[in-house]
């Protein structure tokens, strides 16, 4: 019989909540975490208790704009040259070096070295200085009532700018693809790692829904050094990204009831757990982790319940299905994933990390052309879609759309290997845009130099974008501590105010 007690397990005795934490379904832990989170209590094997400006009772620091966010993804480094920050001068001076141009050699420029950090030496590490300007690999036409130009391989995105806030004066500082981790945590992979933008808003908020996890990831993590990016590290992993499949047979991976257990039977174990924590209730009854209404089990087995049916299409109608692309087989993947994440922010989750391609897809150091083409065609569509539908739905006003990569391409071009088609990763200067709520609409923000090459000041490190994120959710990032772990004033950021509506 075990012996519950409110301490550790010494002596061979075990902790309540360890024993409702580990016991059963491998999730159940997750479950319980979170339900104690929103009910403003910490597990007793989680971090130290938090401090009191942290908000552990689910509620938003002030006012929010946003209730949910979607954070769609695009792995390998889409070119902002020829996305959504298409330069002419690369055209005008195509071929020539930088130093043969009218205008600043970028390479020269201070900001170079203020916003680089190489983990090689910087004698060796020539890879964003070719010199030799490469044109753009695709016309732009202008879009929308404020003239905003888009390239020509984006023509359904080009249709929603009018609802787009977009941000071209991105930066970060690795120039390496442990920028996907960088965009989503802040630090570089040099220092130490830190919690991911979804985990913080999982911290902060929690889920409005019992029934599902509060941090869902689909189509990711892209590979298992890119963990990182849906980590909640010191935060605790009741905090961390849930990864969900879009296979109606096994939506929730390691979340499946054992083939000889019957439904009646889990649900009676969870029954029992449930009378169990009441009995105890009366024995301590100032414990507030068991008044926090204990019910990990019965939540795990509503999760079974409630997760493939937020991620089952087949009762969609055939117009949004054929909106998302679900009837085309090279945008069905990517829809599907966009049209599941609208299904879930309506159902109350919080942040959706959404990979629509695989990992390092749009990597284009050679035939760019080719390549983004592809990509462009895939998720054009897909993501139109799901702005379009949200704002049919009435959720432009709840929702936060976020489409970012971690880093863009060089205005050079690339020469490693007798390159003579690819733009190399360029941390310096790259677009982002946001959709929804509290956020302008047909905005323009930021620019790059004429050549796309740096960001112009007032330049915006990755952390200004979790920051925005954390602001229209009615989160403070500088309140979001733990006591005994330093926060760099780099990992707070401040929000992109210019695209605050």
């Amino acid at each position: 019989m075990f012996d519950f007690t409110n301490s550790g397990c010494a002596c061979g005795r075990v902790a309540r909540r360890t024993f409702l934490a580990d016991v059963g379904m491998g999730f159940t832990g997750l479950a319980l975490g979170a339900m104690l989170h929103r009910d403003g209590v910490v597990r007793a094997d989680a971090p130290a208790p938090v401090s009191a400006a942290s908000p552990l009772d689910g509620r938003a620091m002030f006012a929010p704009r946003a209730k949910s966010v979607i954070w769609i993804f695009l792995s390998g480094g889409y070119s902002h040259l020829e996305t959504f920050d298409p330069k002419p001068a690369l055209n005008q001076y195509a071929g020539k070096t930088f130093d043969e141009t009218a205008l600043p050699n970028p390479i020269k420029s201070p900001l170079h070295d203020k916003r680089s950090r190489s983990v090689v030496a910087e004698s060796i590490n020539k890879r964003d200085t070719y010199p030799i300007i490469y044109p753009l690999q695709v016309g732009w036409r202008k879009h929308g009532e404020t003239g905003v130009d888009v390239s020509d391989w984006l023509p359904h995105l080009a249709s929603c700018v009018d609802d787009m806030s977009i941000v071209r004066s991105m930066y970060t500082t690795d120039n390496d693809h442990a920028a996907e981790n960088q965009m989503h945590t802040g630090r570089h992979r040099l220092d130490e790692i830190q919690p991911s933008i979804g985990s913080w808003v999982h911290y902060g908020l929690g889920s409005v829904n019992d029934n599902l996890p509060s941090f869902v990831v689909l189509g990711g993590p892209t590979r298992p050094d890119t963990r990182t990016s849906i980590g909640s590290y010191y935060l605790g992993p009741q905090h961390a990204g849930v990864p969900l499949s879009l296979d109606p047979a096994n939506p929730l991976p390691y979340g499946r009831r054992s083939p000889d257990v019957l439904a009646d039977e889990q649900q009676r174990e969870y029954e029992l757990i449930g009378t169990l924590n009441r009995l105890t209730a009366v024995e301590y009854p100032a414990d507030q982790a068991l008044r926090a209404r204990i019910r990990s089990y019965e939540l795990a087995f509503r999760m079974q319940m409630a997760v493939p049916e937020a991620l089952d299409l087949s009762g969609e109608t055939a117009d949004t299905q054929k909106l998302y692309g679900l009837d085309q087989e090279p945008t069905k993947l990517a829809g599907q994933r966009c049209l599941a994440a609208r299904r879930l922010v309506e159902r109350g989750v919080r942040f959706v990390q959404l990979y629509p391609t695989p990992y390092g897809v749009w990597d284009s150091h050679q035939k760019l052309r080719d390549n983004h083409a592809k990509q462009c065609g895939i998720v054009d569509q897909p993501v139109a879609a799901l702005l379009k539908d949200l704002k049919r739905r009435g959720l432009m006003d709840d929702v936060l759309v976020v489409f970012c990569t971690e880093f863009g391409r060089t205005p050079g071009l690339e020469q490693r290997s007798g390159g003579k088609d690819g733009r190399d990763h360029h941390p310096h200067g790259f677009t982002v845009w946001l959709a929804g709520a509290g956020v302008k609409r047909g905005c323009v923000y930021g620019a790059t130099d004429e050549l796309g090459f740096h960001a112009l000041e007032p330049g915006h490190y990755v952390t200004d974008l979790h920051a925005t994120v954390l602001a229209l959710l009615g989160l403070d990032p500088h309140r979001l501590d733990i006591p005994g772990r330093k926060r760099l004033d780099v990992d707070r950021g401040r929000p992109i105010s210019g695209i605050l509506a």
